[in-house]
Protein backbone atom coordinates (compact mmCIF):
# COMPACT_ATOMS: atom_id res chain seq x y z
CA UNK A 1 0.00 0.00 0.00
CA UNK A 2 1.18 3.27 -0.91
CA UNK A 3 1.49 5.83 2.27
CA UNK A 4 0.06 9.15 2.13
CA UNK A 5 1.66 12.38 2.68
CA UNK A 6 0.02 12.75 5.75
CA UNK A 7 0.56 9.39 6.52
CA UNK A 8 4.57 9.64 5.84
CA UNK A 9 4.33 13.22 7.78
CA UNK A 10 2.88 11.18 10.82
CA UNK A 11 5.88 8.59 10.54
CA UNK A 12 8.19 10.54 10.50
CA UNK A 13 7.30 12.71 13.39
CA UNK A 14 6.66 9.59 15.28
CA UNK A 15 10.08 8.47 14.92
CA UNK A 16 11.77 11.40 15.90
CA UNK A 17 9.59 11.52 18.76
CA UNK A 18 10.61 7.55 19.80
CA UNK A 19 14.16 8.58 19.26
CA UNK A 20 14.78 11.22 21.01
CA UNK A 21 12.99 10.16 23.92
CA UNK A 22 14.96 7.05 23.81
CA UNK A 23 17.38 9.17 23.81
CA UNK A 24 16.76 11.50 26.44
CA UNK A 25 15.94 8.20 28.28
CA UNK A 26 19.45 6.65 28.09
CA UNK A 27 20.90 9.84 28.34
CA UNK A 28 19.17 10.47 31.82
CA UNK A 29 19.81 7.06 33.16
CA UNK A 30 23.90 7.28 32.49
CA UNK A 31 23.85 10.92 34.09
CA UNK A 32 21.53 9.88 36.88
CA UNK A 33 23.99 6.56 37.17
CA UNK A 34 27.13 8.76 36.88
CA UNK A 35 25.49 11.58 39.25
CA UNK A 36 24.53 9.07 42.35
CA UNK A 37 27.38 7.14 41.98
CA UNK A 38 29.11 10.65 42.84
CA UNK A 39 26.57 11.66 45.36
CA UNK A 40 27.00 8.44 47.63
CA UNK A 41 31.01 8.93 47.27
CA UNK A 42 30.77 12.60 48.48
CA UNK A 43 28.68 11.02 51.29
CA UNK A 44 30.87 8.65 52.26
CA UNK A 45 33.96 11.11 52.12
CA UNK A 46 31.80 13.10 54.45
CA UNK A 47 31.10 10.15 56.71
CA UNK A 48 34.84 9.38 56.64
CA UNK A 49 35.58 13.31 58.30
CA UNK A 50 34.86 11.68 61.81
CA UNK A 51 36.33 8.47 60.95
CA UNK A 52 39.96 10.47 60.31
CA UNK A 53 39.57 11.56 63.86
CA UNK A 54 38.96 8.37 65.32
CA UNK A 55 41.98 7.07 63.60
CA UNK A 56 44.05 9.65 64.71
CA UNK A 57 43.54 9.57 67.95
CA UNK A 58 43.90 5.60 68.24
CA UNK A 59 47.59 6.50 66.48
CA UNK A 60 48.49 9.10 69.79
CA UNK A 61 47.40 6.34 71.81
CA UNK A 62 49.23 3.30 70.20
CA UNK A 63 52.70 5.01 70.54
CA UNK A 64 52.18 7.76 67.41
CA UNK A 65 53.04 5.28 64.82
CA UNK A 66 51.26 2.81 62.65
CA UNK A 67 51.77 -0.52 63.66
CA UNK A 68 49.16 -1.31 65.84
CA UNK A 69 46.94 -1.02 62.80
CA UNK A 70 49.89 -3.01 60.46
CA UNK A 71 49.84 -5.84 63.48
CA UNK A 72 45.47 -5.80 64.00
CA UNK A 73 44.24 -4.74 60.30
CA UNK A 74 40.72 -5.87 61.70
CA UNK A 75 40.97 -2.65 63.83
CA UNK A 76 40.70 -0.34 60.99
CA UNK A 77 37.24 -1.79 60.18
CA UNK A 78 36.01 -0.64 63.17
CA UNK A 79 38.16 2.26 63.34
CA UNK A 80 36.47 3.30 60.22
CA UNK A 81 32.84 2.00 61.12
CA UNK A 82 32.34 2.87 65.06
CA UNK A 83 28.61 2.45 64.85
CA UNK A 84 29.64 -0.85 64.00
CA UNK A 85 32.26 -1.73 66.24
CA UNK A 86 29.89 -0.70 69.48
CA UNK A 87 27.49 -3.32 67.92
CA UNK A 88 29.34 -5.99 67.64
CA UNK A 89 30.78 -5.09 71.09
CA UNK A 90 27.24 -5.31 72.75
CA UNK A 91 26.77 -8.39 70.83
CA UNK A 92 29.55 -10.07 72.38
CA UNK A 93 28.67 -8.37 76.00
CA UNK A 94 25.81 -9.99 75.39
CA UNK A 95 26.54 -12.68 74.69
CA UNK A 96 29.46 -13.66 77.47
CA UNK A 97 26.56 -12.32 79.91
CA UNK A 98 24.34 -15.43 78.72
CA UNK A 99 26.76 -17.79 78.82
CA UNK A 100 29.12 -17.69 81.77
CA UNK A 101 27.80 -16.32 85.15
CA UNK A 102 29.03 -13.22 86.64
CA UNK A 103 31.72 -13.10 89.28
CA UNK A 104 32.54 -10.61 91.79
CA UNK A 105 36.30 -10.67 91.28
CA UNK A 106 35.61 -10.42 87.06
CA UNK A 107 36.26 -7.13 85.18
CA UNK A 108 33.34 -5.05 84.48
CA UNK A 109 32.88 -5.16 80.42
CA UNK A 110 34.18 -1.56 78.84
CA UNK A 111 32.24 0.68 77.69
CA UNK A 112 30.69 0.99 73.92
CA UNK A 113 32.88 3.70 72.97
CA UNK A 114 35.90 1.83 74.00
CA UNK A 115 37.48 -1.12 71.80
CA UNK A 116 37.41 -4.31 73.93
CA UNK A 117 40.57 -6.50 75.64
CA UNK A 118 42.38 -8.17 72.62
CA UNK A 119 41.33 -11.55 74.17
CA UNK A 120 37.65 -10.46 74.01
CA UNK A 121 37.77 -9.32 70.25
CA UNK A 122 35.84 -11.70 67.65
CA UNK A 123 37.72 -12.67 64.95
CA UNK A 124 37.31 -10.86 61.44
CA UNK A 125 34.79 -12.66 59.73
CA UNK A 126 32.57 -11.98 62.52
CA UNK A 127 32.83 -8.41 61.35
CA UNK A 128 30.70 -8.85 58.39
CA UNK A 129 27.11 -8.51 58.06
CA UNK A 130 25.01 -10.66 60.24
CA UNK A 131 21.68 -10.73 61.68
CA UNK A 132 20.94 -8.61 64.70
CA UNK A 133 19.00 -8.67 67.43
CA UNK A 134 15.46 -9.33 66.10
CA UNK A 135 17.20 -10.98 62.65
CA UNK A 136 17.30 -7.06 61.85
CA UNK A 137 20.57 -6.36 59.92
CA UNK A 138 23.58 -4.55 61.93
CA UNK A 139 24.10 -1.19 61.16
CA UNK A 140 26.75 -0.11 58.55
CA UNK A 141 28.16 2.71 57.39
CA UNK A 142 28.84 3.53 53.23
CA UNK A 143 27.61 0.56 50.65
CA UNK A 144 31.51 -0.95 49.42
CA UNK A 145 32.81 1.30 52.05
CA UNK A 146 35.74 -1.24 53.22
CA UNK A 147 36.78 -2.64 49.93
CA UNK A 148 37.63 0.16 48.22
CA UNK A 149 39.51 2.44 51.57
CA UNK A 150 43.13 2.54 52.67
CA UNK A 151 45.34 4.24 54.69
CA UNK A 152 48.52 5.84 54.51
CA UNK A 153 51.26 7.27 55.96
CA UNK A 154 52.70 10.46 56.26
CA UNK A 155 55.03 9.21 53.23
CA UNK A 156 52.28 7.82 51.52
CA UNK A 157 53.41 4.45 52.37
CA UNK A 158 50.79 1.95 52.54
CA UNK A 159 49.59 0.82 56.47
CA UNK A 160 46.51 -0.78 56.16
CA UNK A 161 43.28 -1.08 53.82
CA UNK A 162 43.36 -1.89 49.67
CA UNK A 163 46.26 -1.31 48.49
CA UNK A 164 44.69 -0.74 44.73
CA UNK A 165 43.84 2.15 45.20
CA UNK A 166 44.92 4.57 42.98
CA UNK A 167 46.73 7.82 44.46
CA UNK A 168 44.56 10.02 42.35
CA UNK A 169 41.73 8.88 44.43
CA UNK A 170 39.39 11.69 46.69
CA UNK A 171 41.31 11.66 50.09
CA UNK A 172 40.44 12.58 53.48
CA UNK A 173 43.34 14.02 55.77
CA UNK A 174 44.28 12.13 58.96
CA UNK A 175 45.88 14.74 61.37
CA UNK A 176 47.31 15.43 65.07
CA UNK A 177 47.96 18.13 66.70
CA UNK A 178 48.03 20.25 63.66
CA UNK A 179 50.02 17.84 61.67
CA UNK A 180 49.30 14.84 58.98
CA UNK A 181 50.26 11.77 60.19
CA UNK A 182 48.91 10.15 57.06
CA UNK A 183 45.61 10.15 54.55
CA UNK A 184 42.63 8.31 53.70
CA UNK A 185 41.72 7.22 50.29
CA UNK A 186 38.58 6.31 48.72
CA UNK A 187 38.34 4.67 45.18
CA UNK A 188 35.21 5.93 43.47
CA UNK A 189 31.99 3.32 43.66
CA UNK A 190 32.16 1.50 40.47
CA UNK A 191 29.03 0.70 40.61
CA UNK A 192 25.57 0.01 42.75
CA UNK A 193 25.55 -2.75 44.90
CA UNK A 194 23.44 -2.15 48.19
CA UNK A 195 20.03 -3.01 47.90
CA UNK A 196 18.76 0.28 49.15
CA UNK A 197 20.51 1.58 46.33
CA UNK A 198 19.65 -0.51 43.63
CA UNK A 199 15.80 -0.46 44.65
CA UNK A 200 16.32 3.30 44.19
CA UNK A 201 17.95 3.48 40.95
CA UNK A 202 15.13 0.41 39.51
CA UNK A 203 12.52 3.23 40.84
CA UNK A 204 13.89 5.83 39.02
CA UNK A 205 14.61 3.69 36.04
CA UNK A 206 10.34 2.55 36.29
CA UNK A 207 9.27 6.44 36.75
CA UNK A 208 11.51 7.11 33.65
CA UNK A 209 10.28 4.96 31.34
CA UNK A 210 6.70 5.91 32.41
CA UNK A 211 7.18 9.41 31.33
CA UNK A 212 8.64 8.99 28.66
CA UNK A 213 5.74 6.20 28.12
CA UNK A 214 2.82 9.11 28.28
CA UNK A 215 4.58 11.86 26.53
CA UNK A 216 5.64 9.59 23.57
CA UNK A 217 1.76 8.73 23.83
CA UNK A 218 1.21 12.68 23.80
CA UNK A 219 3.64 12.59 21.10
CA UNK A 220 2.07 10.45 18.24
CA UNK A 221 -0.92 12.11 19.37
CA UNK A 222 0.38 15.89 19.12
CA UNK A 223 2.05 14.38 15.42
CA UNK A 224 -1.24 12.69 14.28
CA UNK A 225 -3.22 16.47 14.32
CA UNK A 226 -0.01 17.72 13.11
CA UNK A 227 0.31 15.73 9.96
CA UNK A 228 -3.47 16.31 9.56
CA UNK A 229 -3.34 20.12 10.18
CA UNK A 230 -0.27 20.42 7.58
CA UNK A 231 -1.76 18.11 5.28
CA UNK A 232 -5.15 20.47 5.12
CA UNK A 233 -4.02 23.45 2.88
CA UNK A 234 -1.96 21.29 0.70
CA UNK A 235 -5.13 19.40 0.11
CA UNK A 236 -7.34 22.43 -0.42
CA UNK A 237 -4.30 23.63 -3.09
CA UNK A 238 -5.10 20.56 -5.11
CA UNK A 239 -9.09 20.60 -5.13
CA UNK A 240 -8.27 24.00 -6.19
CA UNK A 241 -5.79 23.14 -8.58
CA UNK A 242 -8.61 20.65 -10.36
CA UNK A 243 -10.84 23.80 -10.29
CA UNK A 244 -9.13 25.67 -12.31
CA UNK A 245 -8.36 22.76 -14.54
CA UNK A 246 -11.94 22.68 -15.08
CA UNK A 247 -12.41 26.34 -15.72
CA UNK A 248 -13.02 27.35 -12.11
CA UNK A 249 -11.51 30.69 -12.38
CA UNK A 250 -13.21 31.93 -8.95
CA UNK A 251 -11.81 29.32 -6.80
CA UNK A 252 -9.97 30.98 -3.85
CA UNK A 253 -8.20 29.76 -1.26
CA UNK A 254 -8.12 30.83 2.71
CA UNK A 255 -4.73 32.81 2.96
CA UNK A 256 -5.17 33.81 6.87
CA UNK A 257 -2.38 31.75 7.32
CA UNK A 258 1.94 33.27 7.83
CA UNK A 259 3.97 30.70 6.96
CA UNK A 260 4.84 29.64 3.57
CA UNK A 261 1.57 28.07 2.79
CA UNK A 262 -0.04 31.40 3.88
CA UNK A 263 1.69 32.62 0.75
CA UNK A 264 1.34 29.55 -1.05
CA UNK A 265 -2.68 30.34 -0.83
CA UNK A 266 -1.72 33.40 -1.69
CA UNK A 267 0.18 32.87 -5.20
CA UNK A 268 -2.77 30.48 -6.12
CA UNK A 269 -5.37 32.95 -5.56
CA UNK A 270 -3.11 35.47 -7.24
CA UNK A 271 -2.71 32.83 -10.45
CA UNK A 272 -6.60 32.03 -10.50
CA UNK A 273 -7.26 35.85 -10.07
CA UNK A 274 -4.65 36.72 -13.45
CA UNK A 275 -6.37 33.83 -14.88
CA UNK A 276 -9.64 34.77 -14.70
CA UNK A 277 -9.02 38.36 -16.35
CA UNK A 278 -7.56 36.51 -18.95
CA UNK A 279 -10.63 34.70 -19.55
CA UNK A 280 -12.51 38.00 -19.57
CA UNK A 281 -9.78 39.86 -22.03
CA UNK A 282 -10.37 36.78 -24.01
CA UNK A 283 -13.49 37.14 -24.22
CA UNK A 284 -13.92 40.97 -24.27
CA UNK A 285 -11.08 40.82 -27.48
CA UNK A 286 -13.29 38.76 -29.28
CA UNK A 287 -16.46 40.45 -28.74
CA UNK A 288 -14.58 43.78 -29.73
CA UNK A 289 -13.03 42.33 -32.82
CA UNK A 290 -16.48 41.26 -34.08
CA UNK A 291 -17.99 44.62 -33.20
CA UNK A 292 -14.83 46.41 -34.55
CA UNK A 293 -14.92 43.89 -38.19
CA UNK A 294 -19.43 44.19 -38.02
CA UNK A 295 -18.77 48.10 -38.21
CA UNK A 296 -17.17 48.59 -41.58
CA UNK A 297 -18.65 45.85 -43.05
CA UNK A 298 -22.18 46.42 -42.75
CA UNK A 299 -20.99 50.02 -43.91
CA UNK A 300 -20.23 48.30 -46.85
CA UNK A 301 -22.83 45.84 -47.53
CA UNK A 302 -25.35 49.13 -47.02
CA UNK A 303 -24.06 51.22 -49.54
CA UNK A 304 -23.86 48.05 -52.20
CA UNK A 305 -27.12 47.19 -51.64
CA UNK A 306 -27.90 50.71 -51.82
CA UNK A 307 -26.29 50.93 -55.11
CA UNK A 308 -27.79 47.66 -56.66
CA UNK A 309 -30.87 48.69 -55.83
CA UNK A 310 -30.49 51.77 -57.65
CA UNK A 311 -31.31 53.92 -54.53
CA UNK A 312 -27.31 55.53 -54.71
CA UNK A 313 -26.14 56.52 -57.99
CA UNK A 314 -21.97 54.87 -59.02
CA UNK A 315 -20.85 57.88 -58.51
CA UNK A 316 -17.54 58.80 -57.18
CA UNK A 317 -18.03 60.05 -54.01
CA UNK A 318 -20.09 56.34 -53.47
CA UNK A 319 -17.29 54.69 -54.63
CA UNK A 320 -14.58 56.70 -52.81
CA UNK A 321 -17.16 56.19 -49.51
CA UNK A 322 -16.71 52.60 -50.40
CA UNK A 323 -13.02 52.80 -50.52
CA UNK A 324 -12.97 54.50 -47.43
CA UNK A 325 -14.70 51.92 -45.62
CA UNK A 326 -12.68 49.20 -46.93
CA UNK A 327 -9.49 51.37 -45.88
CA UNK A 328 -10.44 51.52 -42.41
CA UNK A 329 -11.33 47.39 -42.37
CA UNK A 330 -7.67 46.94 -43.96
CA UNK A 331 -6.30 49.19 -41.44
CA UNK A 332 -8.13 47.15 -38.42
CA UNK A 333 -6.80 43.97 -40.13
CA UNK A 334 -3.09 44.85 -40.28
CA UNK A 335 -3.78 46.12 -36.72
CA UNK A 336 -4.39 42.98 -35.49
CA UNK A 337 -1.49 41.40 -37.38
CA UNK A 338 0.80 43.85 -36.35
CA UNK A 339 -0.22 42.90 -32.50
CA UNK A 340 -0.63 38.98 -32.93
CA UNK A 341 2.96 39.39 -34.58
CA UNK A 342 4.33 41.60 -31.23
CA UNK A 343 2.53 38.81 -28.93
CA UNK A 344 4.68 35.51 -30.82
CA UNK A 345 7.62 37.42 -30.92
CA UNK A 346 7.19 37.55 -34.35
CA UNK A 347 7.46 41.34 -35.17
CA UNK A 348 10.87 41.99 -37.25
CA UNK A 349 12.91 44.50 -36.27
CA UNK A 350 16.14 46.10 -37.85
CA UNK A 351 18.41 47.55 -35.18
CA UNK A 352 20.85 50.12 -36.10
CA UNK A 353 21.50 53.33 -35.45
CA UNK A 354 19.39 56.06 -35.77
CA UNK A 355 19.22 59.68 -35.88
CA UNK A 356 15.43 60.08 -33.52
CA UNK A 357 15.06 64.00 -34.12
CA UNK A 358 15.49 63.70 -37.93
CA UNK A 359 13.17 60.63 -37.60
CA UNK A 360 10.27 62.63 -35.80
CA UNK A 361 10.97 65.94 -37.88
CA UNK A 362 10.21 63.78 -40.91
CA UNK A 363 6.99 62.04 -39.15
CA UNK A 364 5.66 65.68 -38.24
CA UNK A 365 6.01 67.22 -41.82
CA UNK A 366 4.15 63.89 -43.27
CA UNK A 367 1.15 64.98 -40.37
CA UNK A 368 1.19 68.34 -39.94
CA UNK A 369 -1.51 68.66 -43.49
CA UNK A 370 -3.77 66.39 -41.79
CA UNK A 371 -3.49 67.93 -38.71
CA UNK A 372 -4.15 71.52 -40.34
CA UNK A 373 -7.36 70.23 -42.22
CA UNK A 374 -8.37 68.44 -38.57
CA UNK A 375 -8.12 72.54 -37.04
CA UNK A 376 -5.27 71.88 -35.10
CA UNK A 377 -2.09 73.26 -34.29
CA UNK A 378 1.10 71.01 -34.69
CA UNK A 379 3.73 72.33 -32.37
CA UNK A 380 7.73 70.39 -32.24
CA UNK A 381 10.70 71.05 -29.36
CA UNK A 382 13.04 68.23 -31.04
CA UNK A 383 16.41 68.60 -29.82
CA UNK A 384 19.48 67.68 -32.54
CA UNK A 385 21.61 65.34 -33.12
CA UNK A 386 19.83 62.23 -30.67
CA UNK A 387 21.11 59.03 -31.67
CA UNK A 388 20.01 55.76 -30.77
CA UNK A 389 20.15 52.26 -31.49
CA UNK A 390 16.51 50.99 -32.94
CA UNK A 391 14.36 49.86 -35.95
CA UNK A 392 13.46 53.51 -37.84
CA UNK A 393 10.69 51.83 -39.54
CA UNK A 394 9.27 50.75 -36.25
CA UNK A 395 9.75 54.24 -34.63
CA UNK A 396 8.24 55.97 -37.29
CA UNK A 397 5.13 53.78 -36.90
CA UNK A 398 5.06 54.43 -33.29
CA UNK A 399 5.23 58.39 -33.76
CA UNK A 400 2.69 58.25 -36.07
CA UNK A 401 0.60 56.58 -33.93
CA UNK A 402 1.03 58.88 -31.04
CA UNK A 403 0.32 62.05 -33.38
CA UNK A 404 -2.80 60.07 -35.31
CA UNK A 405 -4.19 59.39 -31.84
CA UNK A 406 -4.09 63.13 -30.79
CA UNK A 407 -5.24 64.11 -34.14
CA UNK A 408 -8.39 61.73 -33.61
CA UNK A 409 -9.33 63.00 -30.44
CA UNK A 410 -8.59 66.33 -30.02
CA UNK A 411 -11.47 69.31 -30.34
CA UNK A 412 -11.00 71.81 -32.69
CA UNK A 413 -9.51 74.19 -32.87
CA UNK A 414 -6.65 72.58 -30.50
CA UNK A 415 -3.00 72.10 -30.25
CA UNK A 416 -0.55 69.20 -30.84
CA UNK A 417 2.81 69.67 -28.87
CA UNK A 418 5.84 67.55 -29.88
CA UNK A 419 9.00 67.60 -27.86
CA UNK A 420 12.22 65.30 -27.93
CA UNK A 421 15.02 65.97 -25.39
CA UNK A 422 17.63 63.89 -24.12
CA UNK A 423 17.32 62.99 -20.34
CA UNK A 424 19.89 61.74 -17.76
CA UNK A 425 18.88 57.88 -18.42
CA UNK A 426 18.45 57.97 -22.12
CA UNK A 427 15.91 59.78 -24.45
CA UNK A 428 12.39 61.39 -23.72
CA UNK A 429 9.78 61.78 -26.45
CA UNK A 430 6.70 63.42 -25.50
CA UNK A 431 3.30 64.20 -27.55
CA UNK A 432 0.37 66.12 -25.94
CA UNK A 433 -2.74 67.62 -26.59
CA UNK A 434 -5.61 69.77 -25.56
CA UNK A 435 -8.79 69.16 -24.33
CA UNK A 436 -10.68 66.48 -23.73
CA UNK A 437 -8.92 65.03 -21.24
CA UNK A 438 -8.87 61.32 -20.44
CA UNK A 439 -10.36 60.22 -15.88
CA UNK A 440 -7.72 59.50 -14.10
CA UNK A 441 -9.20 55.47 -13.73
CA UNK A 442 -8.75 55.33 -17.64
CA UNK A 443 -5.09 56.02 -17.93
CA UNK A 444 -3.56 52.83 -16.50
CA UNK A 445 -5.98 51.14 -19.27
CA UNK A 446 -5.55 53.80 -22.63
CA UNK A 447 -2.74 50.68 -23.74
CA UNK A 448 -4.61 47.61 -23.45
CA UNK A 449 -6.32 46.48 -26.93
CA UNK A 450 -9.16 47.59 -27.82
CA UNK A 451 -10.14 50.19 -24.87
CA UNK A 452 -11.73 53.06 -25.25
CA UNK A 453 -12.83 55.83 -23.30
CA UNK A 454 -16.10 56.29 -25.03
CA UNK A 455 -17.46 59.34 -22.90
CA UNK A 456 -14.69 61.74 -24.22
CA UNK A 457 -13.16 60.15 -27.16
CA UNK A 458 -15.94 58.47 -28.87
CA UNK A 459 -15.83 55.69 -32.03
CA UNK A 460 -17.42 58.26 -34.43
CA UNK A 461 -13.34 59.47 -34.36
CA UNK A 462 -12.57 56.94 -36.32
CA UNK A 463 -10.01 54.25 -34.97
CA UNK A 464 -10.37 50.69 -33.30
CA UNK A 465 -8.28 51.13 -29.72
CA UNK A 466 -4.88 49.22 -31.42
CA UNK A 467 -3.19 52.26 -31.83
CA UNK A 468 -2.05 52.65 -28.61
CA UNK A 469 -1.16 48.85 -27.66
CA UNK A 470 1.06 48.51 -30.90
CA UNK A 471 2.62 51.66 -29.42
CA UNK A 472 3.50 49.59 -26.68
CA UNK A 473 4.49 46.40 -28.02
CA UNK A 474 6.95 48.77 -30.29
CA UNK A 475 8.60 50.94 -27.17
CA UNK A 476 8.87 47.47 -25.63
CA UNK A 477 10.66 46.10 -28.08
CA UNK A 478 13.18 48.43 -27.67
CA UNK A 479 13.47 48.15 -24.14
CA UNK A 480 11.38 51.65 -22.92
CA UNK A 481 8.70 52.31 -21.07
CA UNK A 482 5.48 54.22 -22.36
CA UNK A 483 3.14 55.89 -19.99
CA UNK A 484 -0.17 57.83 -19.89
CA UNK A 485 -0.67 61.22 -17.81
CA UNK A 486 -2.55 64.52 -17.99
CA UNK A 487 -1.45 67.01 -19.50
CA UNK A 488 -0.88 70.52 -18.77
CA UNK A 489 -3.05 71.57 -21.76
CA UNK A 490 -5.88 70.14 -21.04
CA UNK A 491 -5.65 66.89 -22.95
CA UNK A 492 -3.61 63.77 -22.74
CA UNK A 493 -0.05 63.38 -22.64
CA UNK A 494 1.93 60.55 -23.49
CA UNK A 495 5.40 59.96 -22.15
CA UNK A 496 8.11 57.71 -24.57
CA UNK A 497 11.23 56.88 -22.22
CA UNK A 498 14.05 54.97 -24.51
CA UNK A 499 17.29 53.85 -23.95
CA UNK A 500 20.45 56.19 -25.47
CA UNK A 501 20.69 59.08 -27.25
CA UNK A 502 24.18 60.29 -27.35
CA UNK A 503 25.20 63.17 -29.53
Amino acid sequence: MQLRLWHRLFVAFATLSVLALAGLALWQQQGFRRGFLGYLDEVALERLAPASVRVANAYAENGRNWDFLRDRPDRFDELIDDRRARFVRRMLREEGERMTPPREDRPPPPPDDQPPPPGDRPPPDYLGPRDGPGGHPPPHGPPDLMPRLVLVDADGRHVVGNADVPPDAPTVPVEYEGKRIGTLRLAPQPQLSDAIDLAFARGQLRDALLAAIAVLAASLVLAFALARWLLKPVLALGAGTRALAAGDYESRLDAGRRDELGRLAEDFNHLAATLQNHRDARRRWGADIAHELRTPLSVLRGEIQALQDGVRAPTPAALDSLNTECERLGGLIEDLYQLSLADAGALEYRFERIDLGELVREALEAQRRACTDAGLALEEAVAEGIEIRGDARRLTQLVDNLIANARRYTDAPGRIRVELARTRDGTRLVVEDTAPGVPAHALPRLFERLYRVESSRSRAAGGAGLGLAICRAIVEAHGGRIDAAPSSLGGLRIVTDLPGGTP
